[in-house]
């Protein structure tokens, strides 16, 4: 297996061999979870900085709660109150931030690509994109792809029924970095991809895109899927304009109580968050016991613990990896 790369940018920064270490890691960190004293001194005297240019709840809370419970110091970058607005530019500010003995930054833009530009401006600094644009999101593929593991039995059995696995992906792939992310992770563990939506909300082009299908017509898809993966409507990134109603997409593409009755017994159901109720997933669906949406949330600590791990974990000295805590 190759060694971990030095920052975590996009999915395409790790093969088949490393996505599955992540999920190997993270099972030791899952368990670390369910302790009545959640906490591991791994990352003790490390510093871990969460510069969010763009507003988070999840993803920004899970990253701190994973570096917390690792005992690294952490350090929360507000945007609304930085020295930004007062002029200054994005990368003084990044020199500034790393200027502190910050060991990693978890960098979130609205514009794509903001998070490689940051990791060529630190000189010891990890990066690790916690979602960029629509451009990519590494560590929202990692847990959903953990959260699909754990469903097919977890371990390397689970790893294993990737293969062939038919993974339905739908909503508004043109403008999701989710989709981006999750369509290079499962396609790199064996899994059979197909994309759901209307014309208006796929990318200009899928030249590259490792996918088997792309199909306008859910009906034709959810019987045969084995996940289904729901996307937001990002209003906010122009998909409004886009549709002629919500109303009309719900109808088309969101995931009715009707549509849920189509699926087979044992599909799982997911969602990045956050969840719009009632536009692409009806509020009683979202609670069946195959939704694993809030399984994805608990798992995102997990599976963040593991990449930082991963990334500053290291012996200095010899370059090799501390020991993953015990289970036991």
């Amino acid at each position: 297996m190759r060694p971990f790369p030095v920052h975590l940018l996009s999915m395409e920064d790790l093969d088949a061999g490393q996505i599955a270490e992540v999920l190997r890691v993270s099972d030791s960190f899952a368990e670390v979870g369910r302790r009545a004293s959640p906490k591991v001194p791994t990352l003790r005297g490390r510093t871990v900085a969460t510069l969010f240019f763009e507003d988070s709840t999840r993803t920004r809370m899970s990253f701190e709660t994973a570096a917390k419970r690792m005992s690294a110091d952490v350090l929360s970058f507000a945007h609304g109150s930085s020295s930004i607005k007062k002029g200054e530019s994005l990368r003084d500010t990044v020199e500034t931030v790393e200027a502190m003995g910050i060991d990693a930054m978890i960098v979130r833009h609205a514009s794509s690509g903001v998070p490689d530009r940051v990791a060529r401006w630190v000189d010891h600094s990890v990066v690790v994109n916690a979602g960029d644009g629509a451009h990519q999101h590494p560590t929202q593929a990692l847990l959903d792809c953990y959260t699909v593991r754990e469903a097919l039995g977890g371990g390397e059995d689970g790893l294993a029924r990737f293969g062939g696995l038919r993974v339905a992906i739908v909503g508004d792939v043109r403008h999701s970095r989710v989709a981006r992310s999750q369509i290079v992770a499962y396609a790199a563990l064996g899994a059979e991809v197909t994309l759901v939506a209307p014309a208006t909300l796929l990318p200009p082009s899928l030249e590259g895109w490792p996918v088997v299908a792309v199909e306008h017509d859910i009906d034709a898809v959810l019987p045969k899927a084995d996940v289904v993966s729901l996307l937001r409507v990002q209003a906010e990134r122009g998909s409004g304009v886009l549709l002629p109603s919500l109303r009309e997409y719900t109808s088309g593409y969101g995931l009715t109580a009707r549509c849920a009755t189509m699926l087979q017994p044992g599909a799982v159901i997911l969602h990045p968050g956050p969840l719009v109720r009632g536009v692409e997933i009806a509020s009683e669906v979202a609670e069946l016991p195959q939704s694993l949406i809030t399984d994805q949330v608990a798992n995102g600590v997990a599976v963040r613990m593991a990449v930082l791990f991963l990334l500053l974990g290291r012996d200095a000295h010899h370059g090799r990896l501390e020991e993953v805590p015990d289970r036991g």
